[in-house]
């Protein structure tokens, strides 16, 4: 479908159904009412997690929004609500496809050893975000370095130490 028709068009709850559903950012010029409406969002992102981005600030707190969005596009957790960036199911999903999302969990979510592993694994260096406690721990420590030898770098000085240690024992 064209833009111009879509912008032309863009309260007509069906013909904007079928223009998502061809290209869901498409979301972007229907009508801020359509924008918040769950049939049009959840088509648009069937088609396209990203169109997260356009959808209502009511539905970027419904958490069948975000888990939808988030299946095909991890990173749009950064639109979800607080409330979302701070529920455990959420953040995990998110942080295991894209170990970035870390970045935008709550600080409570930065010291989940679930949470942080699963980001760690995906993304060693984003270690940085987690928590003192958590860049303090030898096991989350070794996933992060694994998957990223820098993350070394954001751990505590102490474990660092502990580290260096232990590799001149070897």
């Amino acid at each position: 479908m064209e833009l111009e028709e879509i912008k032309r068009n863009n309260q007509d709850k069906e013909l904007m159904l079928k223009a998502v559903s061809e290209k869901g950012k498409d979301l972007e010029w229907v009508s801020e009412e359509l924008q918040d409406d769950e049939d049009v969002v959840k088509t648009a992102l069937n088609k396209d997690g990203e169109a997260l981005e356009f959808a209502s600030t009511r539905l970027k707190g419904k958490k069948d929004i975000i888990m939808l969005a988030i299946k095909t596009a991890p990173w749009t957790v950064c639109y979800a609500s607080e409330k979302l960036k701070a529920d455990k199911e959420v953040m995990l999903e998110s942080c295991k496809n894209y170990g970035q999302a870390l970045y935008y969990a709550s600080e409570d979510l930065r010291d989940d050893e679930d949470v942080v592993k699963a980001a760690v694994a995906n993304k060693g260096i984003i270690i940085k975000y987690a928590s003192y406690r958590l860049r303090n721990q030898k096991e989350i420590a070794e996933i992060a370095m694994n998957q990223d030898e820098r993350a070394f770098t954001f751990l505590t000085a102490s474990l660092k130490a502990e580290l260096k240690n232990e590799s001149k024992e070897e």
